[in-house]
C-alpha cells in the first residue's frame, strides 16, 4: 500500500495507531466535510431468551466515532455478560485514549476460552471513523467480515492479519464518503434460516445483494437499511431466531440540524439578532414560546396563527410562522416533551401518534444529528419569581434536562444563554 505513517497528517492519540502492528495507511486529504455518520444498531434475540448475547457500544467525540460490536458466545445471561464485559472495556479504555494495542491486549487477557470447543467466549468487531476525513479502521476478532458499500456498490477491503496472544486479529481500513456504508454484523445475522428446507442461511453475498438494490433509490438513514435487513433475518428465522443477531449500520450523509429558539432575551436590543439567526440558519428550525414566537413573526411583519386542531388537555396548540417548522408553546409543552423522550428511549417510533406540540417537538429533536439551543432568560412571573436568580427557573432547567437526555442518545447539542 502506498506509505504514510499516521502521525504525518493526524495526531495519533486521536485515532488508532496501525502502525502499532505494522498497518501503512494511504494518504487522505485533511477537510472537514459537511457529513454526519450515522449509527443505528438493531439485534434479535434468541428465541427464549430476555436478554441479548449480542452487544453494541457506540463512543462519540467531537473528532471521531467508535463502534464496538460485541458477540457472547452461546446465549442468554451468560452471553450476555461477556459480550457486555468485552464490549465496556475496549469503548472505556479507548474514551482514555488508551492505544490500540493496550486495548486488544487487556480484552484478549481478561476473555476466557471454552474449554469444550477451544475459543473464545465473545467476538467482536470495532470500527472507528475519524470525522474530518471520513477514514475508517476495522479490528476484527473471530466476527464476520463488514460489509462495505462505496457508491452503492459492495466494495471488499484489503485485510491484512496479525497474532496477538495467539490470537488472529483482522486488520482493514477505507474512507466513507457521502451515501457510503458500513456494516458489522453477527454471525446470528448470516445464519439466519440455516437448516430449513433448501435455505443454507442467507450469508454475507446475498445482504450485500439486498443491501445494494436499497441503495438504488434514495438512502436517507442507516435506520431504513438496517431495519431492512432484520426484518429480512428475522422472517428467515421464521419469527424465532435460532441465535442472536445483530446488525450495525454506519452511514455517511448530510447532517440534519434544528436551532430550537426559546424565550425572550434578557437585553430587548438582541430581538433582532437572535430573531434573524434562526431564520438565517441551514437546517430545521423550532421556536417554543409564545413571547418568543411573536417576537420572531414581528420581524417578517406577521401575526402568529394558532392551529386549533393540536390542542390537548395538557399541551396547548401549535402556531405557525413563515420559515419556521414548528412554533410551540414554551414551558408546558417544553416539560411534556421531556416526559415523552424519556418514555420513548430515544426511539422515534415509541412516540405517540397524535399529532400535538409535545409529540412534534419531540420528533424533531429525535430526527436531528445536532441542536442549538437559543435560549432567552427573561422571566416569565406567571411561571417564575422574577426576583429568583436566573440559573433556576423552569426554562433554565428545562433545557438543561432536554440537553441531558438527548445527549444520552448520541444527539450533539450546544446552548447559548442571552
Amino acid at each position: 500500500m502506498l506509505g504514510l505513517q499516521p502521525s504525518d497528517f493526524f495526531r495519533p492519540s486521536d485515532f488508532f495507531r496501525p502502525s502499532d502492528f505494522g498497518l501503512r495507511i494511504s494518504p487522505l486529504p485533511v477537510t472537514t466535510p459537511d457529513i454526519f455518520y450515522e449509527i443505528h444498531p438493531h439485534s434479535l434475540n434468541h428465541a427464549g431468551e430476555e436478554l441479548c448475547g449480542d452487544q453494541v457500544k457506540i463512543l462519540r467525540r467531537a473528532d471521531r466515532s467508535t463502534v464496538v460490536l460485541s458477540d457472547g458466545l452461546g446465549s442468554g445471561v451468560k452471553a450476555n455478560i461477556l459480550a457486555t464485559l468485552t464490549a465496556e472495556i475496549i469503548v472505556t479504555m479507548r474514551r482514555e485514549d488508551a492505544r490500540l494495542e493496550d486495548i486488544i491486549e487487556t480484552v484478549l487477557g481478561t476473555l476466557p476460552a471454552c474449554k469444550v470447543r477451544g475459543i473464545a467466549y465473545a467476538a467482536f468487531v470495532i470500527a472507528e471513523i475519524e470525522h474530518a476525513t471520513g477514514r475508517f479502521q476495522l479490528i476484527n476478532f473471530d466476527s464476520p467480515e463488514p460489509i462495505f458499500l462505496c457508491q452503492g456498490r459492495v466494495t471488499p477491503l484489503a485485510q491484512r492479519e496479525e497474532t496477538i496472544q495467539g490470537k488472529t486479529l483482522r486488520f482493514s481500513e477505507g474512507r466513507l464518503e457521502r451515501g457510503d456504508f458500513l456494516g458489522l454484523l453477527s454471525d446470528g445475522v448470516l445464519y439466519a434460516g440455516m437448516g430449513t428446507l433448501m435455505n443454507f442461511g442467507w450469508g454475507r453475498e446475498q445482504i450485500g445483494a439486498h443491501l445494494q438494490a436499497l441503495a438504488r433509490g434514495p438512502v436517507r438513514s442507516a435506520e431504513n437499511l438496517v431495519r431492512s435487513v432484520m426484518r429480512k433475518t428475522n422472517d428467515l428465522y421464521d419469527s424465532a431466531p435460532g441465535d442472536d443477531a445483530t446488525f450495525v449500520g454506519i452511514l455517511a450523509r448530510k447532517p440534519n440540524r434544528l436551532m430550537l429558539f426559546t424565550g425572550p432575551p434578557t437585553d430587548r436590543a438582541r430581538d433582532e439578532e437572535l430573531a434573524q439567526r434562526l431564520l438565517h440558519f441551514d437546517g430545521r428550525k423550532a421556536v417554543c414560546g409564545g413571547t418568543t414566537a411573536n417576537l420572531v413573526a414581528e420581524r417578517l411583519g406577521e401575526i402568529v396563527e394558532t392551529d386549533l386542531g393540536t390542542v390537548r388537555e395538557d399541551v396547548p396548540p401549535i402556531g405557525w410562522i413563515s420559515g419556521v417548522d414548528l412554533v410551540t408553546e414554551g414551558i408546558l409543552t417544553m416539560a411534556r416533551t421531556l416526559a415523552l423522550l424519556k418514555q420513548c428511549a430515544g426511539h422515534p417510533l415509541r412516540l405517540p401518534a397524535d399529532r400535538n406540540g409535545a409529540v412534534l417537538l419531540a420528533r424533531e429533536l429525535l430526527k436531528a444529528d445536532s441542536i442549538q439551543f437559543i435560549v432567552g432568560e427573561q422571566v416569565n412571573p406567571f411561571y417564575q419569581n422574577p426576583l429568583l436568580p436566573r440559573n433556576i427557573s423552569i426554562r433554565h432547567s428545562l433545557v438543561e434536562q432536554l440537553a441531558e437526555t438527548l445527549r444520552s442518545y448520541h444527539r450533539a447539542v450546544e446552548i447559548e444563554w442571552f
